[in-house]
């Protein structure tokens, strides 16, 4: 990459994997007035989001920052020796138009080399018909900026250039056109010559300036920016977040068209795709033949920057900026019932132009002239905006971010979800968002145009159905390696339940690379999934804004839109039965559809042919894709059927990915739709990948033969065939879109070739060839351990002695469960006895036996450190009493989170009592701790977890604990929340939890106040203020590329960062996660150390590992490999009784362990001191370790890879392949940086200049004797997380009840920041007179907190007035009151999204709601005044919320009932509206009153079903004299 130091590929090091994030703003004159007031506003808005970026090792070495503007024609007439074209009135009564266009280039810092580059540059500008006019040299002082020598390193040189057209002929976008190609060329052809240089922007509308910098250093850099002569309308800034600290100037924002804040899931389709589209690109807007200018996408461009490039070149395509921004980034419209019908017809013909581009993103736009800004369809990202009386428009990722009086603010607000603020500063000013997406869906007959060419696979006419024997299921079940597993466990529970099942207790099987067995290619592939950098998505309570249905089929050239443009056939799910198949096959057999004709392509090879014969077979289809393409088929039928003895069937995973790839590269791709018809795949996991390597439809038709054939035998009863059918493809859907969701991806058409997989144990060659853009880091196998693999199963169906054939029969499996003749297990009866008994009578030499086994299951492919040896030849061993002695080492140990609900409170408690004892940690997990526990010093766990559920998550949870831990994702299950059974949730369980008894509990699968590196940052600062004493952790999930997000983690200040391996888990999980998601956690940590290594970042930061482990060597692999601190989960459960029955997720252990029945806990045989005699026995065989190795502590041995080699491989030809030299690289540290390999020195969370320092000083008298206090202080967007610090005070003062209402009493004007009253407890109020951001009130623990507008600001209004001013004033974010327990919110305003997520105890009131109020809810009470958005209620299972005017079609009624106020919620609900008035003033409350008896009425009670179920059991059991707890578990079925 130009002009950056980010390092090669080194190790598991890979620069492709980094992220970042960001903030952004912005500045316009709605009248299109230029200024340098515009300027300097802008700038300021910057520095007021400088807590949104970040710095590295070096804080004068920024991560980015930039501003867009509009062209600077003044300050360029009086800087430039040239006489520059005068400029032109605009044809649309716009801002003049310019004859020249300015170019910002960053250019070769080595002489030569910059020649080059300019000579370059003036002749691609003329030969493409333009004229040098003037170059620049662009002022830049890295000196009064005090730029980093980090930055300074990849400093480029900065130059402006100025273009024209010979004849001045051309101006505007018109000019603009032009070059465009001319940068493309250039920038292009720079590289190929060596002498590679970067426009940052080259335009007569607007020019970009940026830099490797932080937000104060962009103006003192660029002296231009405080020129007064610098004027413009609009102004973009941009403050970056990147992972990594290495400059790479490019990189930061504003690009040319936009900023973006996000992450763009789906851009390795979206560049193929765009790839493909070129060949058909073509339009009259641009002179001569465009395919000069390509790529459109540049391969080593970043996800933002490419988005940038394909948006700027829609709109000089003739696209305006909302147009093109809407078909990139379409609103969720295909659930949205409010829709108007021809904005609705707009996006349904744009998906047939282009899939989304997909991924959590807020997006501001500008061409100079339009100045707008999007949000994703999640609303994942925030977005204010204010409305100023000086006709200005400011929007920020923050509220406050310019110091505004309240009564120049016209009006506030916020950007909603798939919604767009424009400003056009042609006269329209600040443009309704229904106004302009009404002009644009009015523009052309798109209704016309889709009822003209869309076709539904309902309305094709049915085809012949086939009914297979018995025999010929059976013999090609063998041929695809179906086992009984594969039957009992995964088929039919789908054909029965129409749900994926689920496990526990995660798995301890080889990985398909090291398993002795022939394995499906599938089992290579593990899937990707969002944590930190952006959030998954909530597939379960969200689903609205989630699309399974797509159209399939040829796409037309995207500048000539159309009716033939929508000539496709729409498939409801992406996931067909073999009639539908059936039905696409024949789309063409009368002859009256040939823009559908539809082929079949044979994926069979003769097996004794080998890897020749397959690599033959592969070349054949691939050519025949394109002669069908060529023949006009649009849609490919690549099918594995008919295979015999002779004829073995390519796997249909490797056939579908080297068609796609080949149409990528012969760029036919998006000229044919690509279904599959195979028999290997049978789970959700496969159709997912099939999917994601660019099928757009799967058949797997010997699934569904399978089904029918286990109802006609008599296998499953009383179930039809067509619901069985049904069922399973229920499942197969619902499944692949939790998939989906994992990666933060919310359509299927955005996840077709999306390729959100990493392989483990391919060759890099072999994905090369066939998976282009897949990572392998430790290589393995190709074609010829796949053929192999495929004649494995192929005997086993057609065996060389035929009389095998007649006692046939399925293999066992072995893979979910322990079956002696099946797969390998780590935890067999064997070793389960012998650990039990060698802790029990403490007998060290029975725990060597066992040790030994373990390692010995290893070593023969249990796990990739089983290939593993220690290099002891390279040392000098050491007495072993030179070592530090165990109760040290013991120290590093922890048990793993596992929450009370999941594990019963006996065995909960062990943990706790015997990690106490040793000196090392427990976790709580994520179900909260028993308050009596809470504070008892010998039975607490010292880790308290915060999960996205927040369960249990109080001031005084957080309060007691050494260490918080963030649960960004757990190895079982990344990407997806964690689950309990309503059967597990007895009363005692839902009071710690504070929920509902007998109601089941899903945790969201994101944390909704961490949707990007920035949030985890924020959150990160939230907890280190409600405990300055307590170290924060994240733990984060092994997978490629976690060694970046930890480098993140550490830039936002992390004390700890935990890399989990994907084998762990002990909580229920969905097999497909179970066995499919994350990867070793020896990949994930050497990528860590190696990665924080680079960055200079080890130093600052501890690394723990976990994910089962269960011997001394674990953990000196663990420690070698970078690790200081060690997790243990399932041993010491199974050390305290568990027999890996692997049910814990239906309450039915049998040892009492996994639990809460209490009969089966009577059955509960474990003790603390079994636990304690574990890790003394761990603890010691490490000293043994470390003496051989010759380290007398453990410091001294962390991070030394390099004592690490590759042992003998595994007896297994799978394994030969195997690289694992990156395992154990030891990287480049850049000169300068720390070569610390452990944790040395501690963070700096910056509490030192936290607001609440001064209130802690101000309410000593509060704090000391509980006497009433006022305080009064002015509040800015940059005090973040106002009043925990003190909450924390109060809390270790006076425990959970806290003080007497209001006796901290603090009055605040202006913007708070972000978490404004997070975790505040009971006693403390906080009255803000201004707004607040996200997160107010987040775990609110008992306190107030009250939030209202300045008194005679403009937008509160007048009661009675027409237009209900309420309704433009957004007082606060997203999330509020995120977990709340207890307290009081009032808030006189609309606020944005997930309105009380997970509240579980607060009163809320509010007077107008974004999309998904009150999801997850399970206690408190909610008021809603005004309008609300949509999904309000989703999974809502406690507590009650009472809305004004509520449109029954925006409630999730899953879960709730809508009933009517009456009796004692009348009089209570009237009185809380008086407390609101009376605390806000609120003139809604007062009009409410004044109308009482009327207005009551159209008031709606929404009552979860689950919550009154359970008053209907205490009531029942309080006729009935029964105990109130036995009664709601039988209700629940508990």
């Amino acid at each position: 990459m130009l002009f950056s130091s980010v390092p090669g590929p080194q190790g598991l090091y890979d620069p492709a994997f980094e992220h970042d994030a960001c903030g952004v703003g912005a500045v316009v004159d709605t009248q299109g007035r230029r200024s340098h007031g515009i300027v300097a506003d802008a700038l300021q808005v910057l520095h007021n989001l400088d807590h949104r970026g970040a710095a590295g090792s070096e804080p004068t070495s920024g991560d980015g920052a930039g501003i867009l503007l509009g062209v600077p024609d003044e300050l360029l007439r009086a800087t430039v020796d040239a006489e520059l074209p005068a400029p032109r009135p605009s044809a649309d009564g716009g801002q003049d138009e310019y004859a020249y266009a300015c170019g910002l280039i960053m250019l070769p810092v080595d002489e030569d080399a910059r020649t080059k580059a300019v000579s370059l540059l003036e002749r691609i500008t003329a030969e493409e018909g333009l004229e040098v006019l003037a170059w620049r040299e662009t002022p830049v002082d890295p000196d009064g900026a005090d730029v980093g020598s980090v930055a300074r390193s990849a400093m480029p040189h900065f130059a402006q250039v100025l273009v024209a057209h010979p004849e001045r002929t051309l101006a505007g976008i018109e000019l603009d056109r032009v070059a465009w190609v001319v940068r493309k060329r250039v920038e292009r052809e720079s590289v190929e010559q060596g002498c590679g240089l970067y426009v940052t922007s080259l335009s007569s509308r607007t020019v970009t300036y940026k830099g490797m910098l932080t937000t104060d250093q962009l103006p003192l850099f660029f002296p231009d920016l405080r020129d007064e002569r610098l004027r413009s309308a609009v102004a973009v800034v941009h403050s970056r977040f990147s992972t990594n600290t290495f400059p790479s100037w490019p990189l930061a924002h504003p690009y040319r068209a936009m900023a973006h804040n996000g992450e763009i899931n789906t851009i390795k389709g979206n560049r193929n795709r765009m790839r493909s589209r070129e060949a058909l690109l073509g339009t009259d807007h641009f002179p001569g033949d465009l395919q000069r200018a390509m790529p459109v996408c540049p391969p080593d461009a970043s996800d933002s920057a490419s988005f940038d490039e394909v948006l700027e070149l829609l709109t000089l395509g003739g696209r305006s900026l909302p147009h093109a921004v809407m078909m990139m980034m379409p609103e969720a419209w295909e659930n949205h019932a409010e829709m108007p019908a021809d904005q609705r017809a707009f996006y349904q013909f744009h998906a047939s132009l282009m899939e989304p581009w997909d991924g959590p993103a807020a997006v501001v736009f500008s061409d100079g002239t339009l100045l707008g800004a999007t949000l994703d369809r999640n609303g994942l990202r925030p977005c204010r905006w204010w409305e100023l009386a000086d006709g200005r428009v400011v929007l920020a990722s923050e509220s406050g971010v310019l110091d505004v009086p309240a009564e120049n603010v016209v009006a506030k607000g916020r950007l909603r979800p798939g919604r767009m603020l424009l400003v056009d500063t042609r006269g329209r000013g600040l443009v309704d968002d229904d106004a302009f997406k009404s002009e644009l869906a009015a523009a052309e007959p798109y209704s016309e145009w889709l009822h003209a060419g869309l076709v539904r696979l309902d309305e094709l006419p049915d085809r012949e159905h086939v009914v297979h024997t018995h025999e010929s299921v059976m013999r090609r079940q063998q041929t695809f390696g179906y086992t009984e597993e594969d039957l009992r466990i995964l088929l039919a529970p789908m054909a029965t339940s129409g749900a994926e099942p689920l496990g526990s207790m995660g798995t301890d099987t080889p990985t398909a690379a090291l398993s002795r067995r022939a394995r499906l290619l599938f089992d290579y592939f593990v899937q990707l999934f969002a944590q930190v950098t952006n959030p998954p998505l909530d597939a379960i309570r969200e689903e609205l804004v989630t699309c399974m249905a797509r159209p399939i089929g040829a796409e037309q050239n995207l500048f000539h839109p159309g009716p033939a443009s929508c000539r496709q056939v729409v498939l409801p799910y992406p996931v067909i039965d073999n009639d539908e198949l059936a039905k696409l096959i024949h789309i063409d057999a009368d002859g009256d559809m040939p823009g559908f004709a539809a082929t079949v392509l044979s994926g069979l090879y003769e097996v004794d042919g080998g890897e020749t014969a397959l690599r033959e077979a592969l070349d054949r289809v691939r050519r025949q894709a394109s002669e069908a393409i060529a023949d006009g088929k649009r849609i490919l039928v690549l099918s594995d059927r008919d295979s015999d003895a002779r004829w073995a069937p390519v796997p249909s995973l490797l056939l579908v990915s080297a068609v796609h790839h080949h149409l990528v590269a012969t760029r036919e791709r998006t000229q044919v739709a690509l279904v599959v018809e195979a028999g290997d795949a049978r789970e959700v996991h496969h159709m997912a990948l099939l999917l994601s390597y660019g099928a757009a439809a799967v058949n797997p038709y010997l699934a569904f033969e399978s089904i029918e054939d286990m109802i006609t035998s008599g296998w499953l009863d009383d179930l039809e065939v067509e619901q069985a059918i049904a069922n399973y493809v229920k499942a197969c859907v619902k499944g692949v879109l939790k998939v989906m969701s994992k990666m933060g991806i919310s359509t299927v058409s955005g996840y077709t070739a999306a390729q959100v997989f990493e392989a483990i144990g391919l060759s890099q060659e072999f994905l090369d060839e066939y998976f282009h853009g897949t990572s392998s880091k430790l290589g393995g196998g190709g074609l010829d351990v796949l053929a192999a693999e495929v004649a494995t199963r192929h005997r086993s169906a057609y065996p060389a002695n035929p009389t095998e054939r007649a006692h046939r029969r399925l293999d066992v499996g072995g893979e979910y469960a322990y079956r002696r003749e099946g797969e390998l297990h780590l935890f067999t009866p064997e070793t389960v006895f012998l650990l039990q008994h060698s802790t029990r009578t403490k007998q060290r030499d029975v725990f060597r036996k066992y040790t030994a086994e373990v390692d010995r299951l290893t070593r023969s492919g249990g796990q990739l450190r089983g290939l593993f040896r220690l290099r002891l030849e390279d040392r000098t061993p050491i007495d072993l009493d030179e070592v530090e002695p165990a109760t040290e080492i013991v120290k590093r140990f922890a048990t793993g989170a596992m929450s009370y609900g999941s594990i019963s409170g006996e065995a909960h408690t062990d943990l706790a009592i015997a990690m106490n004892n040793i000196g090392g940690k427990s976790n709580t997990g994520e179900g909260g701790e028993d308050p009596v526990r809470l504070v008892d010093p010998a039975k607490r766990s010292a880790i308290k977890q915060v999960a996205s559920g927040r369960f249990g998550v109080t001031s005084e949870y957080l309060v007691n604990a050494d260490d918080i831990q963030i649960k960004m994702a757990q190895g079982a299950k990344p990407g997806e929340g964690g689950q309990l059974a309503g059967k597990k949730v007895y009363p005692w369980i839902a009071e710690v939890r504070y929920s509902t008894p007998g109601v089941g509990l899903i945790s969201p699968p994101p944390h909704h106040d961490i949707y990007s590196i920035e949030d985890l940052k924020q959150l990160i600062h939230d907890l280190k203020n409600a405990n300055d004493a307590a170290r924060i952790h994240v733990k984060l999930v092994s997978s490629v590329g976690v060694g970046t997000v930890a480098a993140g983690v550490s830039k936002a200040h992390a004390d700890v960062v935990l890399i989990s391996g994907w084998d762990g888990g002990t909580g229920a999980a969905p097999l497909t996660s179970l066995k499919h998601a994350g990867a070793p956690w020896e990949i994930g940590l050497a990528d860590t150390q190696q990665t924080l290594m680079l960055n200079g970042l080890r130093d600052r930061i501890s690394v723990q590992v976990d994910g089962a482990m269960k011997t001394g060597f674990d953990v000196i692999v663990g420690m070698l490999l970078g690790a200081e601190e060690y997790g243990f989960s399932t041993a010491p459960l199974v050390v305290n009784g568990c027999i890996m029955m692997r049910v814990c997720h239906l309450d039915t252990c049998p040892v009492g362990v996994a639990t809460q029945n209490p009969e089966l806990r009577k059955r509960y045989t474990g003790k603390p001191e079994f636990v304690e005699n574990f890790f003394w026995f761990i603890a010691e065989e490490v000293r043994e370790y470390l003496a051989q190795l010759g380290f007398r502590t453990v410091d001294e041995a962390v991070g030394h890879s390099e004592l690490i080699d590759a042992g003998e491989a595994v007896d297994n030809w799978k394994a030969q392949g195997i690289d694992l030299t990156p395992l154990f690289a030891v990287p480049d540290v850049p000169e300068g940086a720390s070569t610390d390999r452990h944790r040395t020195k501690s963070q700096d969370h910056g509490l030192d200049e936290a607001l609440d320092r001064t209130l802690i000083q101000l309410a000593e008298g509060a704090l000391d004797d509980a006497r009433p206090v006022r305080i009064d202080l002015p509040v800015r967007n940059v005090n973040r997380t106002v009043g925990t610090l003190l909450g924390a005070e109060v809390t270790r003062r006076y425990g959970r009840h806290g003080l007497a209402d209001d006796t901290i009493q603090v009055g605040f004007t202006g913007s708070a920041g972000q978490s404004f009253g997070a975790f505040l407890p009971k006693g403390v109020t906080l009255d803000l007179v201004g707004d607040a951001n996200d997160y107010v009130a987040k775990g609110l623990s008992g306190g107030r907190v009250i939030v209202r507008p300045p008194e005679g600001a403009q937008f509160t209004g007048t009661p009675g007035s027409p237009d209900d001013p309420d309704e433009l004033h957004t007082i606060a974010g997203n999330v509020i009151a995120y977990g709340a327990t207890s307290g009081e919110v009032f808030l006189r305003g609309q606020v944005g999204e997930r309105f009380c997520v997970r509240n579980s105890g607060a009163l809320a009131v509010v007077e107008g709601v974004g999309d998904h109020a009150c999801e997850y809810m399970t206690g408190g009470r909610v008021v809603v005044l005004g309008a609300t958005g949509r999904n309000l209620g989703a999974g809502m299972s406690g507590g009650i919320a009472f809305v004004h005017d509520l449109p029954a079609i925006r409630v999730n009624e899953e879960m709730v009932d809508l009933l009517e106020v009456t009796g004692e919620d009348d009089d209570w609900l009237r009185h809380v509206v008086e407390r609101h008035l009376e605390y806000t003033g609120s003139p809604k409350a007062a009009r409410l009153l004044d109308d009482w008896e009327n207005q009551v009425g159209h008031f709606t009670k929404v009552m979860p079903s689950d919550y009154q179920r359970v008053l209907d059991a205490e009531q029942r059991a309080a006729t009935e004299g029964r105990d109130p707890n036995e009664v709601i578990m039988e209700v629940a079925g508990g």
